[in-house]
């Protein structure tokens, strides 16, 4: 699978990610051309070759023309932005989530609502195009899993929009909540709020270098000179799959013992949890103190989600406390695929893992709705799309 592994040793930003990028073989014209997209002009990217402390880099430069200098925009803004531009529409998805998780940190920092939120570095032109450009240079450059090292924040004070702040800045703490973080003492602002919005959004697990055949390395340069290198390390290259061929992230697991509340409240709690960003919700029977029955409710999300599902279970639920865990997955690789059945057709979920094709189940609802149509029996459609879905993949690999 091919991989890329930010190594945080000096922190990251927007511009770093784009010069670590460009450093390690993104070509600079397809990333422009790219950009050209966007329904926003009179910017440009400049980048030029520095040294770091001895070690060679990248240091990517946004220039916006005068009508863009301090330029303050709203969420709504930035998504109409994004949404008017040509890119790709799985794009055009992780730069919205990207700006929104922006938005929802600076709104918990001034206790005000998403909508309220008037970014001030954070809508400014050379930022949009930080995000946008660190979205789409991933993609140029085939990255199917993106891992990153522990965070190294700094520490100190910074001067923002907002006056002079405590390091890591405020919406950079909010950013950072579930994955690991640390302070070397240097004593400058290291991660910025757009380096860990995009890091933190995008990055799988968090942790060592994965084994992998590293085939390019990058270094994106800060602005500032530090007595260690201001750089923020790219390696690209392809990751040997996990245990037994299977592959492997890190997820979050929060949960709830909940004793007194109606059953009816269940679904709609499992409805907010879905949209917090929880992968899978599961309600288990338990018995309690004085031997009470009970329900156990749990919400397997990525980490960086993990508080939005935590705030859901306090405020929908009678619950007055929360755990959560951090759990490793191993996960068979997975995808979608549609097959042609003699009444309609039929997606089906495939699972690939050690020799190859491991289970094969097709869509419920398709399968109801030609059930429906042809007054064929269900099952039977579920066993012949299955059939034929096992024949079409058997010799074929996974799709990334």
């Amino acid at each position: 699978m091919r991989t890329a592994y930010f190594d945080c040793f000096s922190g990251a930003s927007g511009d770093m990610i784009l010069g670590a990028m460009l450093d390690a073989g993104l070509d600079l014209d397809t990333l422009r051309c790219e950009l050209r997209k966007l329904p926003i002009h009179d910017f440009s990217i400049e980048v030029q070759p520095v040294d770091k402390a001895g070690i060679g880099g990248t240091l990517a430069t946004v220039v916006c023309g005068a009508s863009h200098h301090h330029a303050h925009r709203h969420l709504r803004e930035l998504e109409a932005i994004v949404l008017g531009s040509g890119l790709a529409p799985v794009i055009q998805e992780k730069c919205l989530s990207i700006f929104r998780r922006l938005a929802e940190a600076e709104a918990r920092v001034h206790r005000t609502s998403v909508d309220a939120v008037h970014f001030h570095e954070v809508g400014a032109l050379d930022t949009i195009v930080d995000v946008v450009g660190a979205v789409t240079g991933l993609e140029l450059l085939g990255i199917e899993r993106i891992c990153c090292s522990p965070l190294n924040v700094g520490a100190g004070t910074v001067r923002c929009a907002h006056g002079e702040l405590p390091v890591p800045a405020p919406a950079t703490a909010e950013l950072t909540k579930g994955v690991p973080v640390y302070s070397s003492g240097m004593r400058a602002e290291l991660l910025t709020p757009t380096g860990a919005a995009i890091l933190t959004s995008l990055a799988v697990d968090f942790g060592p270098l994965p084994t992998m055949l590293v085939e390019r390395i990058g270094y994106g340069a800060g602005r500032k000179d530090l007595p260690v290198p201001n750089l923020l390390r790219l390696l690209i290259g392809e990751s040997r799959p996990g245990t037994a061929g299977l592959d492997h992230d890190s997820v979050a697991v929060v949960e709830a013992n909940i004793d007194d509340m109606s059953p009816e409240l269940y679904d709609f709690v499992m409805e907010r949890l879905f949209g917090a960003g929880a992968l899978d919700v599961t309600l288990t029977p338990v018995q309690m103190k004085k031997n009470r029955p009970a329900t156990l409710i749990s919400a397997m999300c990525p980490v960086h989600r993990r508080e939005d599902c935590v705030q859901v279970l306090l405020r929908e639920t009678t619950t007055i406390g929360v755990r959560w865990s951090l759990s490793h997955r191993l996960k068979a690789r997975r995808g979608i695929h549609e097959v042609r059945t003699p009444y309609g057709v039929v997606r089906c979920k495939a699972a690939w893992g050690p020799g190859g094709l491991l289970n094969v189940a097709p869509e419920y609802d398709d399968c109801a709705r030609l059930a429906r149509e042809t007054k064929v029996p269900l099952k039977r459609i579920m066993e012949e799309a299955r059939h034929l879905a096992e024949q079409e993949l058997s010799p074929m690999a996974p799709s990334a």
